[in-house]
């Protein structure tokens, strides 16, 4: 069932973590010192990551389902929405357009990364 503004403003800290769940991967997090803690749940290649969106209040429940249409998009696109995964892919995509595919793999070679068996 889909959290409301009010059931997140009024979601009290228990002596555990607890977790309400949104729609589609999204969840609030409230911990036992008051804070709450969005995150955003998916499947990528078998495995189920978890990406942390923000806090409430400074990330309201509207923003948060933004944020999380944004990574489902990624995810239609194929591309890993978590932030690490995709500048280490975009580095890597303009190391190769910029030497080359061969310039990018005979460094390997020299550099010996590449051991033939």
């Amino acid at each position: 069932m889909a959290l409301t503004e009010i059931a997140v403003r009024n979601a009290k800290p228990k002596q555990k973590r607890y977790t309400l769940n949104d729609d589609e991967g999204l969840s609030l997090c409230v911990v036992p010192c008051g804070g709450k803690y969005w995150h955003f749940r998916f499947s990528w290649q078998g495995k189920q990551p978890r990406i942390s969106l923000g806090t409430y209040p400074e990330l309201s429940l509207k923003e948060a389902r933004l944020k999380r249409d944004d990574y489902r998009a990624d995810i239609a696109k194929g591309t890993d929405p978590r932030p690490g995964h995709r500048r280490a892919a975009q580095a890597k995509m303009e190391i190769l357009d910029e030497e080359g595919y061969e310039a990018h793999h005979n460094t390997s070679l020299t550099l010996g990364m590449f051991i033939p068996r």
